[in-house]
């Protein structure tokens, strides 16, 4: 992972703000002191009288002050597919969006499941990201699903966790021995939840794809791949990951087995909280996910999930493709969309709405991932690393196309309207992002 700087830095104060960090039970007015990198103090006790002429000081009157996000889901094209998205153009629009460390997919050409190849993204990523970045691993050699990679190597060279991105291992055998290993090497395995042979469907199964006339991809592909996985973490006792629920059944699925003690945790897309599958509206291949876009009563239970803390972190899912990929026929459309610029401020407005509290958002952003991955990001406190995020939350903008830094363009938000907008993303005390006015 991207390590803070070791160049002197001068001291900073941010203060006037804002300053939500739920691991720290902040929120309030404050703010926060940094030096070389490192918060040296931060709360109602940093105010411009405290620091007086020891430090250059920011007034941030009317801005919220958040830990750096973690984003669990991010897919690159680097190595091998860098036409659609590198490293470094990722961490450009991770820094527009307030995230300061990405976690990236092993989707790659060649996949990451070879230690070497771990050493390259953190390698590359040192030299060319403007954020942190940290790599998951696969689970299975080439995502073929048949041979195990070599978890303990993995972990040893910076994998975070194991996956197989965008696959599910379907065979059951093959999963449950990389649970054992998994668990032998204290290693989170992150499973995409979709029954292979049931969820070829281009969008979600019912009345909607039936009018378009799209062969349609069940909710029960996903929650019956969630029960067999759970039966396996029950028999190992491996730490389990879900990476993006899109039904209300998964959810049901999730609060069972944490009643019962499993140690499981989940993830949802900002796209599955805020769209549903009447967005695709006249095949708008934008809309075109994995997991689809489900009903409005699945959006509406997924979001309450994150509410109640059943849905432990919110992801972008960013899946950059190319105008080639996308500007097809719904049915042969790649899948995916871009998200790293749009997650913060597509969720505030559930906030806004009063469907899900302002510390439960920025916890489900940063210090949950941060917990589940074992980072030491995503909190404010003396000594933590100086990542985070300064937010106008009465700024609108829209998305358009120019205005995106990710290379790729299909962000299912395009022309939308969006309150909240990231005004400055700091990255061990050094600022990466800052947002100009058009």
């Amino acid at each position: 992972m991207k390590g803070g700087s070791k160049l002197h830095q001068s001291r900073r104060a941010y203060v006037n703000a804002m300053v939500v960090a739920p691991a720290q039970s902040l929120n309030g007015p404050g703010g926060i002191l940094v030096e070389d990198g490192w918060i040296l103090d931060v709360g109602p006790r940093v105010t411009r009288d405290s620091v007086g002429a020891s430090a250059a000081v920011t007034d941030c009157a009317g801005m919220m002050l958040t830990p750096g996000l973690i984003d669990m889901r991010v897919f690159t094209g680097e190595p091998g597919n860098e036409y659609r998205e590198t490293l470094a153009s990722a961490s450009e629009a991770a820094a527009a969006g307030g995230v300061t460390t990405m976690i990236v997919m092993p989707n790659t050409q060649p996949v990451i499941d070879d230690a070497a190849l771990v050493d390259f993204i953190m390698r590359r990523a040192r030299d060319t990201a403007a954020v942190r970045v940290a790599p998951m691993a696969a689970i299975t050699k080439g995502l073929a699903g048949e041979l195990m990679t070599e978890i303990g190597l993995l972990k040893e060279a910076g994998a975070v966790a194991i996956t197989d991105g965008t696959r599910a291992v379907a065979n059951a055998n093959v999963f449950r021995r990389a649970l054992t290993y998994a668990r032998d090497c204290g290693m989170l395995v992150v499973q995409h939840v979709e029954e292979p042979t049931m969820s070829s469907g281009v969008m979600n199964a019912g009345e909607r794809a039936g009018r378009l006339g799209l062969s349609g991809n069940p909710a029960m592909s996903e929650v019956i791949m969630l029960e067999r996985d759970l039966r396996l973490v029950e028999m190992t006792g491996a730490r389990y990951h879900a990476a993006q629920l899109s039904c209300r059944y998964s959810v049901e699925v999730i609060r069972t087995a944490k009643a019962r003690g499993l140690p499981v945790t989940c993830g949802v897309s900002a796209h599955h909280l805020v769209l549903n599958e009447n967005d695709i509206g006249a095949y708008r291949t934008f809309f075109k996910l994995s997991p689809p876009l489900r009903t409005e009563d699945d959006r509406a239970a997924l979001v309450e999930a994150v509410a109640e803390g059943i849905i432990d972190v919110i992801v972008s899912g960013h899946d950059p493709q190319s105008a080639d990929t996308k500007r097809l026929p719904f049915a042969e459309a790649a899948y995916g969309a871009v998200g790293l610029e749009t997650m913060l401020s597509a969720v505030w407005g559930l906030h806004q709405n009063g469907n899900i509290s302002l510390s439960r958002m920025v916890e489900a952003m940063s210090s949950r991932p941060a917990e589940i991955l074992g980072l030491e990001t995503g909190r404010l406190a003396p000594g933590a690393p100086a990542d985070f995020a300064i937010i106008n939350p009465t700024l609108s903008w829209t998305v358009e196309e120019d205005s995106l830094r990710s290379r790729a363009k299909n962000s299912p938000f395009e022309h939308r309207t969006l309150e909240g907008r990231v005004v400055e993303t700091v990255v061990a005390g050094e600022r990466v992002y800052a947002y100009d006015r058009p």
